[in-house]
């Protein structure tokens, strides 16, 4: 596993001007982080209570906000009795129904529910370090649309291949999904980029290796999650969600827009292999 670092800036060189800031990165940073700290699982938010109060007002929130797969494919939100059927429900925190629940929304307002902060911070840095080239490279308005639309793509697809398992009526919740997407686009734009990696296997000495290596082992590795890992974080989310974001890159919605210009340096993501990008049910 590695561990993140930030990534190196390029400045203005040769008279070139420098690329200009990844906004929409950037709101989608502060808003994720806005969202998780008004809600309840951040515990800062006087109104969720404490201790057992909060944890129930977590559930109703998530299963209010969050993607749940039976309501995505049958369009309508569940009923108590069969929110309470989802595994692994909170002790002592009964199902509540969900009146006036958009399924076809969810899909939408889960990508900004998170819950932990372990959850929010490795999201986050995800997007932080691999954003900024991508943003660079679809520009500001097609990259928010890509970034949606992905984690829209991912939730509709977790929902289908979940759709005759227990896993049907979890609620779904994380950016996971348009984040890999994001590692996706960015293997395909700069598979040759040189990333940079702490491995703690070999005292966290930093290495440089191809983007096409690192992310090609990160995929592997969440593929091999699918069919190993136990309940708790939504693997399949970041396969489908790299998969399509790396196909979405090769068709013309990858193009360079004509206002744009080459990164100097291409681009040098610091990249950690291991955080933990969390697609899951509480």
């Amino acid at each position: 596993m590695a561990i993140p670092a930030l990534p190196a800036r390029t400045g203005a060189r040769r008279g070139r001007p420098a690329a200009t800031a990844p906004a929409a990165c950037y709101a989608l940073i502060a808003l994720n982080t806005a969202v998780f700290l008004l809600g309840p699982a951040a515990g800062v938010n006087p109104y969720y209570g404490r201790g057992q109060a909060r944890v129930c007002a977590e559930q109703r929130y998530e299963q209010r906000w969050g993607a749940v797969p039976a309501e995505l494919l049958t369009g309508r939100p569940l009923t108590a009795d069969r929110l309470a059927e989802a595994p692994d429900p909170v002790p002592g925190c009964p199902a509540s129904p969900t009146p006036g629940k958009h399924p076809a929304l969810s899909v939408l307002s889960a990508l900004f529910l998170h819950g932990g902060w372990l959850h929010l911070l490795g999201n986050l840095l995800f997007l932080h370090v691999f954003g900024p080239t991508v943003e660079q490279r679809l520009g500001r308005s097609r990259f928010l649309l890509f970034y949606l639309a992905s984690g829209a793509l991912t939730t509709y697809g977790f929902a289908l291949a979940e759709a005759h398992s227990a896993d049907a009526t979890r609620v779904l919740i994380g950016a996971s999904g348009a984040i890999s997407a994001v590692l996706g686009a960015y293997l395909r734009f700069h598979p040759r980029a040189r990333v940079t990696t702490l491995v703690p296997l070999l005292l966290f000495l930093p290495l440089r290796f191809p983007a096409w290596l690192v992310l090609g082992l990160w995929f592997a590795l969440q593929w091999w999650s699918v069919h190993s890992a136990g309940p708790g974080v939504a693997y399949l989310v970041h396969v489908i969600g790299f998969a399509a974001g790396f196909l979405c890159a090769c068709t013309p919605i990858g193009r360079r827009p004509r206002a744009t210009r080459p990164r100097d340096g291409a681009a040098d993501a610091r990249y950690a292999g291991g955080t933990s990008q969390r697609s899951t049910p509480p």
